[in-house]
């Protein structure tokens, strides 16, 4: 039975990488900072699947956090999520540094370090699956949220590249708005945003995995997203900020 280990994984596409996964009956690893809520989530999931569930409480924004999850990852699995993330509340550059460089931790060097002790294992094993949860705001220019996503879609493909393996999939994912908690924690005014323009988390989750069994290295579900990122590509930078700027972070 295939072990998959997912960060940020007691909400939105984390709790939903873990249904899903859960489903085709992996075994789970779920990592998230709220340990109640992570017992409470392992007690779903093994009474509705059946599989063996793991918590494992952790911080992915200290070194002590980052190193226990590190550890757990070495140890094996067959299929990492790397969904962990959140947004500040604030616009830049008035958000305090500590908070931007919190993020870039857990954006960046997170799926870094995850990553990195998830592919010796993988490549040993000649097999593996690595989804980093980045977003379609990777694609456009909205402070460091965006950056740090752009970030992720650069290494996962670079990843990919540099492994040179279709066995061992790395892709990015890349949503646009998602029902989920992020919005709220980060005390975003979400009442701009077109209602068609939110997602499901189930539907991003399943699109994504199609996605990553095709040996896509970037997932951008759904087609009216694929059309924004499309058509972001081709005009010019500052009209893509100016439209950036009034949809909302």
């Amino acid at each position: 039975m295939p072990t998959a280990l997912i960060t940020g994984a007691t909400a939105g596409l984390g709790a939903a990488f873990a249904r899903r996964l859960a489903a085709e009956s992996c075994s789970l690893v779920l990592v998230a900072r709220d340990e109640a809520r992570l017992a409470e989530t392992a007690g779903q999931l093994k009474l509705r699947y059946g599989v063996s569930v793991e918590v494992l409480p952790a911080d992915l924004t200290t070194e002590e956090g980052l190193a226990a999850v590190e550890s757990r990852v070495r140890e094996g699995v067959d299929v990492l999520v790397n969904n962990a993330g959140f947004g500040n509340r604030g616009h830049f550059p008035e958000v305090p540094v500590a908070d931007e460089v919190r993020m870039l931790r857990l954006h960046c060097e997170a799926v870094l370090r995850l990553t990195l002790a998830a592919l010796p294992g993988m490549r040993e094993r000649d097999r593996g699956a690595i989804v980093n949860v980045a977003s379609a705001a990777a694609f456009f220019t909205r402070g460091t949220y965006s950056a740090s996503k752009a970030w992720v879609v650069n290494f996962s493909e670079s990843a990919a590249n540099e492994v040179g393996n279709p066995r061992i999939k790395i892709m990015a994912l890349c949503p646009g708005f998602v029902r989920t908690e992020f919005h709220q924690r980060a005390d975003m005014d979400t009442s701009g945003i077109p209602g068609f323009l939110w997602l499901k988390a189930d539907d991003v989750v399943r699109e994504g995995l199609r996605d990553l069994a095709l040996g896509k290295r970037v997932s951008v579900p759904d087609p009216r997203y694929k059309a924004i990122v499309a058509v972001g590509r081709l005009v010019p930078r500052g009209l893509q900020r100016y439209v950036s700027s009034r949809i909302g972070r």
